[in-house]
C-alpha cells in the first residue's frame, strides 16, 4: 500500500507541475520536447509534388518516419542536426524500371544472371530509395528472388512479375508461350506476394501480340498494370495498335524514346514529328516510361518530344550491367539530363517520385507526408559545363546537374557523399 501510495503521490506531482509550467509559459517549455527529433535537415529547399510542397522548410525524422516538415523547426528538438541549406530535399526516389535479380547461373541473360545488379551498390549513391525490378523474374524463380536478393537488400525493392514463368532466363525462354501462364502468374501475385508484385512484365517476344495479349489477361486476374517492352518484332508491330486495342489505360510503355527502326516503330515519326495518335494513347490513359538502358534512349526521340510537349509519365533507369557505365550512368544523370532538354527540377523529380508511386499504387510511397516511413534524397544542384550521351553515342551540352548529396532509407542515413552529416574529428577529440 506504501508503495502504491507514493506511486500516485508522484504523479500528481508531475501533473501540478505541468499545470503550473503551462500557466506559466501559456504552453508547455520546448525543453520538455529535447530529443523527440533523430534526425532534422535544416533549411533545405522542400520539392514534394504530392503535398504541392515547393519552399524552404526543415523536416524532422522520428523513430523512422516523416515527423514533421514545417519551417524553422526548432533544433533544441533534434539528437542530430544536419544543415542542408542551399540543397533541395526531396521524398527518396523510386526508380520503376531496373534489373536487380543478381545471381551467378552462368546461362542466365537476367534472371538470377550476371547482367543483373546487387541494388545497394546502385541506389543510394544516387538518391533512389526504392526500385521495382521490371520482369526479370516469373512464377517460377520469384521465390528464388526474394530470398536472394530482395529479403537481403537494404533498398526496397518492388517487382513487375514476367509473364514467362521462367523471367528473363533467355531470350529463347522468353518466346516460350506454354510458359506463359496467366493463371499462375495472377496467383503469386495476389496469394503469395501482393506485398512485393506490382504488375507484369511482357518483354522480348518475337511475335505479334500474343504475349502482351496473356499478360494483359493475367493482369485483369490480379487487378495490376501490365508493362510492356515491345521492341523485337520483324516486321515491326504496330504501337497505335498496342495502346488503343491491347493494352488498358493504367498499363506502361516503357522504351518510350528508343530509336530502333529496323525493328520497332517510334513515337517520333522520320520528319521528327511526334505521332498524333501517342498524344491520344496518354490522354486514353497509357504510361509512358523512360526505361532509358543501354539501348533505348534517343535524343533524335526525346528532344522533339518535349518540344511538342510530350513528356514522359514516368522516368527510369532500366538499371543492369550494361547499361550503367554507358550514357545512362545514374538516376541523377538521367534527371539532369531531361532538366537540359527543358523539364524543370519539379518535373524531374514529380516523375521520379509521386508519380511512379501512384502508377504502382503504392500511394504511401513517393511523399514526405508526415507519419510515412522517412525515405529522403538531398540533391545540390551544380552549375557549369556538362555534356550528356544518348546510346546512339550522340551529345547534348548542359549547365545544371545534378549530384546525391545525402540518402535516408527508413529513418537511416545511407549515403552521404560530403560527410554533412558526420562531425569533424578535432570534435570528437574534444569531446574525450
Amino acid at each position: 500500500m506504501r508503495k502504491a501510495s507514493l506511486h500516485s503521490f508522484k504523479k500528481g506531482v508531475i501533473r501540478l507541475t505541468l499545470i503550473g509550467l503551462v500557466i506559466l509559459f501559456g504552453s508547455l517549455p520546448s525543453f520538455l520536447y529535447a530529443q523527440e527529433i533523430d534526425i532534422l535537415l535544416k533549411g533545405g529547399h522542400v520539392i514534394d509534388p504530392k503535398n504541392g510542397i515547393d519552399a524552404v522548410m526543415d523536416i524532422a525524422i522520428s523513430n523512422r518516419k516523416i515527423h514533421q516538415v514545417a519551417a524553422n523547426i526548432p533544433s533544441n528538438q533534434a539528437k542530430q542536426i544536419i544543415d542542408v541549406s542551399g540543397l533541395y530535399v526531396t521524398p527518396g526516389l523510386i526508380d520503376m524500371h531496373v534489373h536487380v535479380f543478381h545471381g551467378t547461373e552462368p546461362q542466365s541473360y537476367i534472371a538470377d544472371g550476371h547482367t543483373s545488379l546487387p541494388p545497394d551498390g546502385f541506389t543510394f549513391r544516387s538518391g533512389v530509395t526504392t526500385v521495382v525490378d521490371a520482369g526479370s523474374a516469373g512464377w517460377r524463380n520469384f521465390r528464388l528472388f526474394k530470398q536472394q536478393t530482395i529479403d537481403r537488400s537494404q533498398t526496397r525493392i518492388l517487382a513487375f512479375l514476367n509473364i514467362v514463368g521462367t523471367g528473363m532466363y533467355g531470350r529463347f525462354e522468353e518466346q516460350d508461350v506454354s510458359d506463359m501462364n496467366p493463371t499462375m502468374t495472377a496467383n503469386m501475385i495476389t496469394r503469395l506476394f501482393p506485398e512485393l508484385l506490382v504488375g507484369i512484365k511482357s518483354a522480348h517476344y518475337w511475335g505479334g501480340f500474343t504475349q502482351v495479349d496473356l499478360a494483359v489477361e493475367a493482369g485483369n486476374l490480379a487487378n495490376v498494370p501490365v508493362m510492356v517492352d515491345f521492341g523485337e518484332h520483324q516486321p515491326p508491330n504496330s504501337i497505335e495498335a498496342l495502346f488503343m486495342k491491347h493494352l488498358r489505360p493504367g498499363d506502361i510503355f516503357t522504351h518510350t524514346y528508343s530509336y530502333g527502326p529496323a525493328n520497332r516503330e517510334t513515337v517520333v515519326n522520320e520528319d521528327l514529328q511526334v505521332n498524333p495518335f501517342i498524344f491520344e494513347a496518354q490522354k486514353r490513359g497509357i504510361i509512358f516510361d523512360v526505361g532509358h538502358g543501354g539501348g533505348a534512349f534517343s535524343f533524335r526521340q526525346a528532344i522533339p518530344s518535349l518540344q511538342q510537349g510530350f513528356l514522359p509519365d514516368v522516368i527510369s533507369s532500366d538499371l543492369h550491367k550494361d547499361s550503367m557505365n554507358g550514357a545512362f550512368k545514374d538516376m541523377t544523370n538521367l534527371l539532369s539530363k531531361f532538366m537540359n532538354m527543358g523539364m524543370s527540377l519539379s518535373d524531374v523529380i514529380l516523375r521520379s517520385t509521386w508519380k511512379p508511386a501512384q502508377v504502382i499504387s503504392r500511394e504511401d510511397l513517393g511523399h514526405l507526408s508526415v507519419g510515412t516511413e522517412a525515405d529522403i534524397a538531398v540533391f545540390s544542384l551544380r552549375e557549369g559545363n556538362f555534356g550528356f550521351q544518348d546510346i546512339r553515342r550522340t551529345k547534348i551540352e548542359g549547365t545544371q546537374k545534378l549530384e546525391a548529396e545525402l540518402t535516408i532509407r527508413a529513418g537511416r542515413i545511407m549515403w552521404d557523399l560530403n560527410g554533412i552529416s558526420a562531425p569533424h574529428w578535432e570534435t570528437e577529440i574534444s569531446k574525450k
